[in-house]
């Protein structure tokens, strides 16, 4: 039962793991694809982190375009932005430039610095820091000059004299009004600030974004649960009974439901995320997404396949281990209903075995088998589940236990022990049987010895003396003798051949003691036969008439006419008066051989 149990834990360890290695693989491949999708490689603050900095809206990535598809980052006039620190304006700047796409980015990020109310110095400002700390690669520079004359002009003579100072290695284009922007710029890609038509609300931007690096967040940290879950289920060891598996399989079943809760859950939220960005679709038919609106929609439908791809894997973990559970606690109860089956088994086996009497008369051989039935249908229940186990069993096999080495044994086990006690059950039987039938046979053989002994002793001797008195006595004993046939006794060899096989010491005893008895009681009737004959000879022999010789003389007497009348009736009357002897006095006669002698006629003791 250990190496069985131990052998059980092995497969099991094996198939987890197997299991367990391809569910890490997968989900860490979507862990790696969210970051991916996220660019958390380029992209090292989320919104929420510089959330503060954002609501500022000193720089903001409207989701214009250039002609060539580039990125566009609006400087919006801000009155405070020589007074933003360094960090927070590098921080949004490196967060704007990190969220379009790979391919947009390396095309190179358009600026629109506005700052048509300010003065040069703001302008200058500008251009010096985003000169100085832009993580992103540049390709125009559009400068929305101030629109005073004062401040235009100062603008104009300060851009050729300090050019070289912003260390720019693109064009850096002033403008004077939106107007010149519209000859560089398609109005659809400028927002209305900027004489576009293109619509941006910073706030549902920034919620928007929020929203999707939270989902992302949701999506990676769904897979890194179900992660570590895997491991803990992998890990899990089986337990050895019912009560512990039940336990297990039922907590670990609540949950898996409460992380399908959880990943319902995220799959609402992207689904709704998704809906919210594509609304103003969805509201007018004219409306149009922005290209960075079409990559928020497709990095959220990429999240979705994600999330998807962990469900999947996951389930297909779940379903594995789930299985494993059930069918651990399938062998579980089929353990304890084989330890409880074959216990009963057992039992009856050695009740079984406690009846090796055979019986030494009829009233005892049949009381053997009234027991023998009760114990057979004591036996019908344990046997029946034996039975009703076994064929559970073999169906776990077929539905591919993993424990199937451990269950067709026990299987087999359960079916021998069932033909056992079958099989030894008919032997008692027929055991049983041959003895009952032995022992009716001796009874009557027994009994056809007192009714013989019987009959002897009642034929009255002076009935016997005539000649129908005789033959009526033989006609008895003739019928009597027929009736010997009947109890199959007339061969002993095949009476001993017949029964052989369940003599015991003392039955055999017994049997050769009937049988000699039978012996002795036939003999008996041996004799008397013999004797009765005679005498029914004598009486019907025939008186012929016979003619007197001329030279006979009538004086002379035969010598059977001179023999003395009395010695023939005291000849007859001693054969017949003798009483039958009992079993004993033949036993001793024929020892002794004693004969009397009596006017010359022999007569034996055993006969009239």
């Amino acid at each position: 039962m250990l190496c069985s149990s131990l052998c059980e834990m092995l497969f099991w360890l094996k198939e987890e793991e197997m299991s367990h290695q391809e569910l890490t693989q997968r989900l860490t491949t979507v862990i790696t694809h969210v970051d991916e999708i996220m660019q958390q490689e380029i992209r090292p603050l989320v919104a929420v982190d510089i959330i503060e900095q954002l609501h500022r809206q000193f720089a903001i990535l409207s989701g214009g375009r250039g002609k060539d598809g580039a990125p566009i980052i609006t400087f919006p006039e801000f009155a405070g932005f020589s007074d933003i620190p360094d960090e927070d304006f590098l921080n949004v700047v490196t967060y704007l430039t990190s969220i379009p796409s790979l391919e947009a980015a390396s095309i190179g990020f358009i600026i629109i610095i506005d700052r048509r109310r300010d003065k040069w110095s703001a302008v200058k400002a500008s251009l010096t820091r985003i000169a100085g700390a832009f993580p992103g690669n540049l390709q125009l520079v559009f400068v929305l000059r101030p629109s005073r004359f004062i401040q235009r002009t100062i603008a104009d003579i300060g851009i050729k004299l300090y050019r070289d100072d912003f260390k720019m290695k693109v064009p850096i284009i002033m403008l004077n009004s939106v107007s010149d922007l519209h000859g560089y710029i398609d109005k659809s890609q400028l927002t209305r600030e900027l004489g576009g038509t293109l619509e941006y609300g910073h706030s549902q931007w920034i919620h928007h974004r929020t929203a999707i690096e939270n989902f992302a967040m949701t999506v990676k940290t769904t897979a890194q649960m179900l992660q570590t879950f895997g491991t803990d289920l992998a890990e899990t060891e089986l337990p050895n009974d019912v009560q512990c598996t039940e336990e297990l399989l039922s907590a670990h079943t609540d949950h898996h439901s409460k992380l399908k809760d959880e990943l319902k859950l995220a799959v609402k939220q992207g689904a709704t995320l998704l809906t919210c960005i594509r609304e103003p679709v969805t509201r007018s038919a004219n409306s149009k997404l922005s290209p960075d609106e079409l990559e928020n929609v497709a990095t959220v439908e990429r999240l979705l396949a994600q999330l998807d791809e962990t469900e999947k894997a996951f389930d297909q973990f779940w379903t594995k281990h789930h299985l494993k559970l059930e069918q651990c606690l399938q062998l579980r109860h089929f353990e304890h209903d084989f330890r409880e089956v074959k216990l009963a088994l057992d039992n009856l086996m050695e009740a079984q075995a406690g009846f090796a009497d055979i019986g030494d008369s009829v009233t005892r051989v049949e009381h053997l088998l009234r027991e023998q039935k009760q114990l057979e249908e004591k036996g019908q229940e344990p046997l029946e589940k034996a039975q009703s186990l076994a064929l559970h069993g073999e169906q776990l096999i077929q539905n591919n236990h993993y424990a199937v080495d451990s269950i067709r044994p026990k299987c087999v086990e359960l079916r021998r022990i069932c033909d056992d006690f079958t099989n030894e059950t008919k032997k008692k039987y027929d055991i049983l049987g041959k003895s009952l039938e032995l022992h009716k046979q001796l009874d009557k053989a027994s009994q056809w010895c007192e009714a013989g002994i019987y009959l002897l002793a009642s034929q009255a001797v002076d009935k016997c003396q005539s000649q129908e008195g005789a033959e009526t006595a033989l006609v008895e004993i003739e019928k009597f003798l027929v009736t010997a046939k009947e109890h199959q006794l007339s061969n002993p060899k095949e009476f001993y051949n017949q029964f052989d096989m369940i003599f015991t010491p003392e039955i055999k005893a017994n049997a050769q003691r009937i049988l000699q008895k039978l012996e002795d009681v036939q003999e008996m009737f041996d004799k008397r036969q013999v004797s009765l004959k005679k005498l029914a000879a004598k009486q019907t022999r025939p008186v012929q008439p016979v003619a007197p010789h001329p030279e006979s003389s009538p004086k002379r007497a035969s010598p059977k006419i001179t023999r003395p009348a009395g010695v023939a009736t005291n000849r007859r009357s001693t054969e017949i008066s003798c009483p039958p002897k009992t079993i004993s006095e033949v036993e001793l006669s024929k020892k002794k051989n004693i004969k009397k002698t009596k006017g010359g006629i022999k007569v034996g003791i055993s006969v009239f």
